[in-house]
């Protein structure tokens, strides 16, 4: 008996970490494809706990079973690998001194029927950060933290009922700061080009596309991501990309946002550093992103306390003197003329489908 219960477990643990590794493989924007690239650590640790007890189980094909487990197991790990210390880091830290080169972030998701509005406004004033980029806020939201926020100098609004609002304060020299729309899904993108105390003068970028749930696609998601990292790679400026990506940060989406854009994760060789589920130790999942071209340092990335929302603020300094940055920072390789051709032609693809006249038109950043 014992046996037939452990048998039944055995197949049906395989049977799921297969097909949760398999289902990502597949070319398609369907949620319930999509949202498999999520899980990967859990998928992993019950792959390892199948491959454990199918020693002690006996059954016909327990080779081929546990085989086909095992390679799955690798193929998880391998892509979960870079974002723990066993690999190395794209991006050394740098001393945190007071400098004008150096400045605190502060990106957070406050989950909009979050009421602990008195636990983020006290985030804000004690981190102090010199940029806050806050999403899914609503009127509510803004009210509260209306206190905190008039200490800005610079405070741009998108505030939505739908999940898909944003708030963005600096006290930072502000050359341009406007919500755009990659997308005809309705979620804004916060483009800025701001000025540190000693004249850096930098481009950021905000993100919250909308995840893979019942209901959604992830095609708009895909395009925004990867459009928003085409523009980086066009500025010629320093760049920043915050935000919940609503994306793992190993999944095809997010590695080809480093990849087109040329950014280093600090995330690379450091762990995993979750953001998401901040109310299940079991599902946590790193979905915030923070991405930055090689050209700036960062001195401190850390995961912020618990505010109440199912997402961990992030905060960071970073350090926008490119010396520091060129010694600290192993940035990829650059991309080749096909591979920048063929970018170029999807993106030219996709920008004239959202051109389409019998859909909303969406705003775009200046690409020159």
């Amino acid at each position: 008996m014992l046996n037939t219960v452990m048998v039944t477990v055995i197949i049906l643990g395989a049977a799921l970490v297969v097909i949760g590794t398999l289902l990502p493989l597949v070319p398609s924007h369907a949620w319930w494809v999509r949202g498999w690239d999520f899980p990967r650590v859990q998928l992993l640790i019950l792959g390892v706990a199948i491959l454990v007890i199918g020693v002690l189980a006996s059954f016909p094909g327990k080779l081929v079973v546990l085989g086909v487990v095992l390679v799955a197991c690798v193929y998880q790990a391998v892509r979960i690998v870079p974002y723990t210390p066993l690999y190395p880091k794209e991006m050394k830290l740098v001393d945190d001194v007071a400098s004008g080169s150096q400045i605190v972030l502060l990106s957070s998701n406050v989950e909009m029927p979050n009421d602990r509005h008195d636990a983020v406004a006290e985030l804000i004033e004690t981190v102090d950060a010199d940029i806050v980029f806050l999403m899914e806020t609503d009127q509510t939201w803004y009210d509260s933290l209306e206190p905190k926020l008039s200490a800005y100098p610079t405070v741009v609004t998108e505030l939505r009922d739908n999940y898909y609002g944003a708030i963005f304060a600096t006290r930072l020299k502000v050359n341009e700061a406007r919500f755009v729309y990659l997308s005809h899904d309705d979620t804004p993108t916060l483009f800025a080009e701001l000025e540190t105390q000693d004249g850096h003068t930098f481009r950021f970028v905000g993100l919250h596309p909308r995840p893979p749930v019942p209901g959604n696609t992830t095609r708009d998601r895909d395009a925004e991501i990867i459009y928003s990292a085409r523009f980086a790679r066009k500025t010629g400026l320093p760049l920043i990309a915050v935000g919940d990506f609503n994306d793992a940060a190993w999944s095809d989406t997010s590695r080809r946002f480093k990849r087109v854009g040329g950014y280093v994760d600090p995330r690379v060789g450091r762990g995993l550093i979750a953001s998401f589920d901040a109310q299940s130790r079991l599902v946590r999942v790193p979905i915030d992103q923070f991405y930055a071209t090689p050209d700036i340092a960062v001195a401190s990335f850390a995961r912020g306390p618990n505010i109440g929302s199912d997402h961990f603020p992030l905060i960071a300094r970073i350090d926008l003197d490119e010396d520091k940055a060129r010694a600290a920072n192993n940035p990829p390789a650059p991309l080749n003329p096909d591979e920048i051709e063929e970018l170029d032609r999807i993106a030219a693809e996709y920008r004239a489908d959202l051109k389409d006249p019998n859909l909303p038109k969406p705003g775009f950043p200046d690409e020159n």
